[in-house]
């Protein structure tokens, strides 16, 4: 896509990567309005950068979806680009009894929300034969046991994207998928991740392969794991796990 000369929404901009992507894709000269749940977050980016537009969304809620999507296209009829970021990340049991409102609230804001809102602006970016870029993970193709029920969403949200980009052929409208490795951000604690990418380094790799024609937006790092699904992809997946579990459960290793 091209990285200059849009006017762009998204979502989760208050902190990590949609942060980074906001103030990279504005300093660009682009339109840039970000949302989220945390109105501190939000007032932290637009007092950093003043031109950057924010409004508090619930991307949980269906009718504030509709209802925040009905004053973008009011407000900003020239808007051409929906990148869905917002995502939560939390651990979880999948050996054991799952916790219902770590499973109701990854589903709901992992999968249920960015479907909900592309849903609810899809007419208007076929208006304007725009961009939807979902912000979905390696672990989509490579789960990390720890936090099974946000990988499986990922996993969901890819095929997904599958889906709507071959029924949006034709129309205008392309579909992307930026799949990030570890970053660090928020996301598990990972800010001083030593094993995680830094942040500005995705973010400007992204933006180099962003503005290519790929619907796969990979960094370097991605590139093994998102190549791994397959009949033999277990062996990878179990050396993965394992050597995460020594990261995030040491007592595991004992």
């Amino acid at each position: 896509m091209k990285l200059t000369g849009n006017a762009i929404f998204i979502t989760g901009g208050g902190s990590g990567i949609g942060r980074a992507l906001a103030e990279a894709l504005h300093k660009r000269g682009n339109k840039v309005i970000i949302s989220g749940r945390r109105k501190s977050h939000l007032d932290s980016v637009t007092k950093a950068n003043p031109s950057i537009e924010a409004v508090e969304l619930d991307v949980t809620d269906p009718e504030n979806i509709q209802a925040v999507a009905t004053k973008l296209t009011a407000e900003h009829p020239d808007l051409n680009v929906l990148i869905n970021n917002a995502g939560i990340m939390e651990p979880d049991q999948a050996a054991g009894v799952i916790d219902d409102r770590l499973l109701v609230s990854t589903v709901t804001t992992n999968l249920l929300g960015p479907v909900r809102l592309t849903s609810a602006l899809v007419d208007h970016l076929k208006s304007r034969r725009g961009v939807i870029v979902y912000n979905t993970s390696v672990l989509a193709f490579v789960p990390l046991a720890v936090t099974a029920v946000y990988s499986a969403t990922k996993a969901a949200l890819h095929s997904y994207v599958l889906s709507q980009r071959f029924l949006l052929r034709g129309s205008g409208v392309r579909v992307l998928e930026v799949a990030p490795p570890w970053v660090r951000t928020e996301l598990m604690n990972s800010q001083e991740a030593a094993q995680a990418m830094p942040l500005d380094r995705f973010i400007a790799e992204t933006l180099e392969v962003l503005g290519t024609d790929a619907n796969e937006i990979l960094v370097e790092e991605a590139r093994a794991l998102r190549a791994n699904p397959g009949p033999e992809e277990h062996a990878l997946v179990n050396g993965f796990n394992d050597q995460m579990l020594k990261l995030f459960d040491p007592s595991r290793h004992r």
